[in-house]
């Protein structure tokens, strides 16, 4: 199996647990008349359109350059987390409109404890495939499968909390039916609870989709590689400048989904010949490639003596 399709392979996990969290968590709802357990399953549903959006992404990202696109097609993985981040912030006001009407029309919640079981076993199901595509997605250096990794770890602390708040008010239901100040609000309950943590989910729902959104732009305006990386390749390059003798300038780098570019400008001594600044560039660039996966280098040799060599 090639890496491409061993990589689809776990797209095609990250769909069948949206699936199985769908179908559980919406079960969970129907039992409790959750408001909170409700945006937990919208939640869902958006997990399971961005794992089909990945699956597709996946299989074009691994194409290999052609005519028509000679710098590959890793950037569309950017066109797939921003349609997650904005799908993600439709889906939060979705909840925070239902958590409003039920903020002021709220209703007691049923089987919380049939419920809460449900929504267990479907955090379970999101925690297993969450670290298992963090790490594939880490040891193959796909930003795509590490991100929906992450958005998955990000759905079960949701659910975490979602939980929390359910369970806390079936045990103060169960021993405090009435809470005075929600009465003289004119609410009933600990119930209020409810609705309450449905707006937060959505808050912390749509910091998610901001950051995926954040993350799409930076990508698309071709955003320079990590600080710490850019840090390693000058570490590199002074090595060489110090020991042969030589200079640099206007080094760029890039990101492509997880792809990286860099091109850098090298300066050595006018006399030497092609071939000796050929060798000196083949052993940069060599150097460079043992330090980073997936990177594409380009290298212009320049005189060091011409003061043009120095304009850029």
């Amino acid at each position: 199996m090639s890496q491409s399709n061993s990589l689809t392979a776990y797209g095609w996990l990250s769909i069948a647990a949206a699936l199985s969290t769908i179908a559980l968590k919406s079960y969970a709802y129907w039992l409790t008349d959750s408001v909170g357990l409700l945006s937990d399953a919208l939640e869902s549903l958006i997990n399971l359109v961005a794992a089909i959006i990945m699956v597709i992404v996946l299989s074009v990202s691994a194409r290999p350059p052609d005519d028509s696109h000679a710098y590959g097609h890793e950037k569309i993985e950017y066109f797939s987390s921003g349609a997650e981040g904005i799908m993600i912030v439709l889906a939060a006001c979705s909840i925070a409109f239902s958590a409003w009407e039920r903020l002021w029309h709220p209703q007691a919640l049923q089987q919380l404890d049939l419920g809460i079981a449900v929504s267990v076993f479907a955090s379970l199901i999101n925690l297993t495939v969450a670290r298992i595509l963090i790490g594939v997605g880490r040891s193959r250096q796909s930003i795509t499968l590490e991100a929906d990794g992450k958005h998955l770890m990000t759905d079960v602390w949701t659910t975490v909390g979602i939980l929390g708040g359910i369970a806390l008010i079936a045990v103060a239901n169960r021993y405090d039916r009435e809470l005075a100040l929600a009465h003289q609000l004119g609410l009933a309950g600990w119930d209020v609870l409810d609705p309450l943590i449905a707006f937060l989910v959505a808050v912390q729902i749509v910091w998610a989709g901001f950051q995926l959104i954040t993350r799409t732009v930076a990508g698309l305006m071709d955003a320079a590689m990590a600080p710490d990386e850019v840090r390693e390749i000058i570490q590199v390059l002074e090595h060489y400048a110090v020991e042969r003798g030589i200079a640099y300038h206007a080094l760029r780098t890039r990101y492509a989904g997880a792809r990286r570019f860099m091109s850098v400008h090298v300066l050595v001594p006018g006399g030497w010949s092609v071939q000796q600044g050929h060798d000196l560039l083949e052993e940069i660039e060599s150097r460079l490639m043992d330090c980073f996966d997936n990177i594409d280098i380009d290298t212009h040799l320049e005189p060091i003596e011409d003061l043009a060599s120095w304009e850029h």
